[in-house]
């Protein structure tokens, strides 16, 4: 277990960590899905909306609005549909209308008295301002695909994290919620992590691809992570 008195800045993932986007995911895709009469249950959903990004993700790289309208024409071929252009932007804007988990905000504000705090966000510039709006907090540092060109769970963000923060690893702390995006590759760098395991209790990986790795850390919710990191 690590000292979080020798940490210096919070590395955070924002989308499943800090904002609900599986309950975003849900409210973008379903009403969609139920137009063209395809009937999923939420866990089924999920995890071919996990599948369909994490290959997006894969080839060269698109913007994150473009990631998520591809992500709904693979819905459209694996169920005899095709997404309207309208109903791709639909999709693609829905990000401004993901919830942030209501504990989120006040363990920010709890952590940023004691750490600085990065965002590592697989997601475009102005979309993660749209999400930061909920999160009551002025980020010190932001890291954005839009910015290095490449999703996690890729090396870039977490090689830009320890070139613009100009800090030995050893002071940094990532947190996060899917150890596939996450946790695998801040542990391929050799980075301490808390897992906020926010679907504690529930069977599967929900809208990330199955992964293994092993946290140094695991919380349920930031609530708990504030609690366990600050002095």
């Amino acid at each position: 277990m690590f000292d979080p008195r020798q940490k210096d800045v919070l590395t955070f993932d924002c989308d499943g960590t800090l904002i609900d986007w599986e309950a975003g995911i849900l409210a973008g895709l379903q009403p969609i899905l139920r137009r063209h009469g395809v009937t999923l249950d939420d866990e089924r959903l999920l995890e071919t909306y996990a599948e369909f990004e994490a290959t997006a993700e894969r080839g060269p790289y698109q913007t994150y609005r473009t990631i998520l309208a591809v992500s709904l024409d693979g819905f459209g071929a694996r169920f005899g549909f095709t997404p309207s252009a309208a109903e791709r932007a639909e999709f693609a804007g829905s990000v401004e209308a993901w919830p942030a988990f209501p504990d989120s905000a006040a363990a920010l504000a709890d952590l940023q008295r004691h750490f600085q705090l990065a965002i590592l966000s697989n997601i475009d510039d102005d979309l993660f301002a749209l999400s930061n709006r909920r999160l009551g907090v002025t980020f010190d540092y932001i890291i954005t695909a839009q910015q290095v060109q490449s999703y996690k769970p890729g090396l870039a963000h977490f090689h830009e994290a320890l070139r613009r923060l100009g800090r030995p690893k050893e002071r940094l702390l990532h947190v996060a919620q899917s150890l596939f995006h996450d946790h695998v590759p801040a542990k391929q760098i050799g980075l301490d992590t808390v897992w906020v395991n926010r679907r504690r209790g529930r069977a599967g990986f929900g809208a990330t691809p199955p992964a293994e790795a092993r946290p140094d850390l695991e919380v349920p919710d930031m609530r708990s992570a504030a609690q366990a990191l600050c002095p």
